[in-house]
Order: C-alpha cells, then sequence, then structure tokens
C-alpha cells in the first residue's frame, strides 16, 4: 500500500504514544500523531492542551489551541495557570509532543525567527507559545518534524525551547527537568540522543530511505546507530484512520488545515 512521507513520519510518532499515557500536545504534526494514537491502539491517552483541555477527543485537528473541538468532548476544562503549575510543572505530564522550525544536533528548538537578528529577522514565526515550559518540564519530549538542511541545522538561529543544551549533563546542570528530548520523528526515521554526548542519533530509517540520504538532510555530520533499525510501513488500517481524520479536517477547516 502507498504512503506519503508525511504519512509514514506521522503513523511512526503515533506508534510511540502507549495507552494511559498524559501528553501534552502541540498543534500541528504532534495534534495528528496524538489523535490517531487515541483512534487506534491507544483510546485512554490523555491528550491536554495548552488552552485549559484535559483529556481532549476532538473529531477534527484543531487549528490552534482555542478551537471548540478541544473543549467540546474533553474530559475537563481548566484554567491555563493549571495547566501549566499544577498539571506540567507539577511532573504530571508523561510526554511533551512538540513541533519545530528548526533543531540542532542537541535536540533544541527554534519556532521564533529564522535569518538576521531577532529585531529583523527573514522570517518571524509562531514563536514560543507554552513549548518553552513543556521542554523544560515534561517528563520526556518528543519532536515531530520533516528533515532537511533547513531545519536540521548545525546552529539554531534562535534558542525557543531547550533539549539537551551542550551535550552531556549541561541540561541537568541548567535546572530543567525530566529525561528533554528522547526522540526525534522524521519523514526519513527517528533519532534518539546518544546516552552519554546527548547528540542526536540515528537509531531507525524508514523503509526505502538511505542512510546517506538522511545524511544529506542533515546539517551536521549525522551519526548512525549500529545496528540500524528499519520501522515498519504503515498498515492499512493506520492509514484509512490518519486519512479520514484529515479529510474530516479538511471539511470542517479548509485543506490548509491539513499538514503535508
Amino acid at each position: 500500500m502507498s504512503y506519503t512521507p508525511s504519512e509514514i513520519m506521522t503513523i511512526e510518532a503515533a506508534r510511540r504514544l502507549e495507552n494511559g499515557t498524559v501528553c501534552f500536545v502541540g498543534i500541528g504534526l504532534p495534534s495528528a500523531a496524538a489523535n490517531l494514537a487515541r483512534l487506534t491502539h491507544a483510546p485512554d491517552v490523555v491528550l491536554i492542551y495548552e488552552s485549559g483541555t484535559i483529556g481532549a477527543k476532538p473529531d477534527v485537528l484543531p487549528l490552534s489551541i482555542g478551537d471548540g473541538e478541544l473543549a467540546e468532548h474533553a474530559d475537563t476544562v481548566v484554567s491555563v495557570p493549571e495547566i501549566f503549575r499544577y498539571w506540567l510543572q507539577g511532573g504530571r505530564v508523561d510526554v511533551g509532543f512538540l513541533g519545530a522550525a528548526q533543531v540542532d544536533r542537541f535536540g533544541n528548538i527554534n519556532t521564533t525567527v529564522i535569518g538576521g537578528d531577532y529585531a529583523k529577522p527573514r522570517v518571524r514565526l509562531p514563536g514560543a507559545g507554552g513549548a518553552p515550559e513543556i521542554a523544560s518540564n515534561a517528563k520526556e519530549t518528543w519532536i515531530i518534524i520533516k528533515q532537511t538542511k533547513r531545519s536540521f541545522v548545525s546552529r539554531l538561529d534562535f534558542l525557543t525551547s531547550v533539549g539537551h543544551l551542550d551535550g552531556g549533563d549541561s541540561r541537568a546542570k541548567s535546572g530543567a527537568r525530566g529525561a528533554g528530548p528522547t526522540a526525534v520523528i522524521t519523514d526519513m526515521g527517528v533519532l534518539a540522543p546518544d546516552p552519554v554526548t546527548r547528540e542526536l542519533t540515528l537509531v531507525a530509517i524508514h523503509p526505502g530511505i538511505t542512510v546517506e540520504e538522511a545524511r544529506a538532510n542533515t546539517g551536521w555530520d549525522l551519526k548512525v546507530a549500529s545496528p540500524l533499525a528499519t520501522t515498519a510501513a504503515p498498515t492499512a488500517q493506520e492509514l484509512a484512520t490518519l486519512r479520514e481524520l484529515q479529510e474530516k479536517t479538511a471539511k470542517a477547516h479548509g485543506t490548509s488545515a491539513v499538514s503535508e
């Protein structure tokens, strides 16, 4: 069965989310993967969004944290301070699931500006939102991002959300809590931090992708695990569920709501 790079990336990310996990979800690809997990193998996953929804079960993917779909079928809705202070800073979030515009070799994230200085960048991005708090306080963080030399950079244009900082024990010394980024899921494969250096290492590739292609789309000298795993191709059920969710979203919000 044929599938797109975006589909296998979303499906591979969804597979990693276990039933019962408390997941703080970002908008976009993280939301698509988290809700795909909820609709397939993890019906009791607890999805939290920044706007205060706990146990969100949207029929369609939200365009923003303020979309009504999140509150309509959520278990409860609380204040934003409670989400951050009680749930996140209180150590009750298992996984923070984030997207990014740029990521570096230590899993640090930029979602703020591209090019130039902060006052006059080439591109001004949506910004941090709650991502810095999520990346600093969740028990672990996952990042989902398309792998290109523009997104996988040797040096961030701006550090928005902390990963493993300069590697080694620098994250722990900074005071950031949790394990930091434990997985970066891309359209080419999966990266995980080296247990000592914390540098992102390619640990799995998707079917049909070569190591040479992954390295060519990385802005640093990408390290590769040995042995290197290969992810499983999407199943018919996974693809059908994801496509149905995207079709419903496109019908409700327009095609721009569906990430490719």
